[in-house]
């Protein structure tokens, strides 16, 4: 069944559809193929400490260029122990803090069903947060729909969106060390640090945080440009980290 297939079987049984709206490659598609039928539907973002701006500013400039009304939920994430004591199942419990609120919403505004951007490309079984989902009853249509992710983006590019390239990006605590609170200094410093990067030209990175140190995890594509340079570079984090290392091991 294709994905248009999905949605036209929702609307026949007058299914209205929540969508949890992130601004990335795959939600940015379920969008533009919801506004391209004759679904009822209502898009979600949340807002919390965990994105960084340029994803909320993303979601809204794409929100804007389909004509589609967006609902902004703020939501303060690092008010939930469970989630800033960052175990390893931070993203279980941080994923189901952000859809019990998406799916709140959704419920207030008649949705039925409430779809997330999951594709056939991901490995479930290694995504703690998925759990979380599958309690909620959350659908994947992208995934019942056997997209992966290059079709999605190759349909993304045939259809007009600036999203079909965009690389795919973890939220801002995965840069925190498993094990340490997570706290509103650190990703804010986070997520300063990756904008002189992103500044510069690179794309595709973390800053992974070690203390007061900042380790850069590049694309062995990019490490080149980077060594070129890595002054420059070193001298403008120095304002966000202590110390600056490029991780010659864990390249992306």
């Amino acid at each position: 069944m294709t994905l248009e297939e999905i949605f036209e079987e929702w609307s026949v049984v007058n299914q209205k559809i929540g969508l949890a709206f992130s601004g990335g490659v795959d939600s940015s598609y379920l969008l533009k193929v919801l506004s391209a039928t004759n679904a009822d539907f209502c898009a979600y973002y949340v807002k919390s400490e965990f994105q960084p701006v340029f994803e909320y500013e993303d979601a809204l400039r794409l929100a804007k260029e389909l004509g589609v009304k967006l609902r902004v939920i703020n939501l303060s994430v690092l008010e939930d122990k469970d989630v800033c004591s960052n175990s390893s199942k931070r993203c279980y419990f941080c994923k189901k803090l952000i859809f019990n609120s998406i799916q709140k919403a959704a419920l207030d505004d008649g949705c039925k069903i409430l779809i997330d951007g999951t594709n056939a490309s991901d490995d479930i079984s290694d995504r703690p947060g998925f759990a979380a989902l599958q309690e909620l009853s959350v659908k994947s249509p992208l995934r019942d729909a056997g997209l992966t992710k290059n079709k999605i983006r190759r349909l993304s590019k045939e259809a007009g969106l600036f999203t079909w390239d965009k690389p795919a990006y973890a939220c801002l605590a995965t840069r925190i060390k498993t094990g340490n609170y997570i706290t509103a200094e650190d990703l804010e410093r986070t997520e300063k640090g990756e904008e002189v990067l992103f500044a510069m030209g690179f794309t595709d990175f973390r800053i992974r945080l070690e203390g007061e140190n900042g380790k850069i995890q590049l694309p062995k594509n990019q490490i080149e440009s980077f060594l070129e340079k890595e002054e420059e570079i070193i001298g403008k984090l120095k304002k966000y980290y202590v110390n600056i290392a490029l991780d010659k091991e864990i390249t992306r």
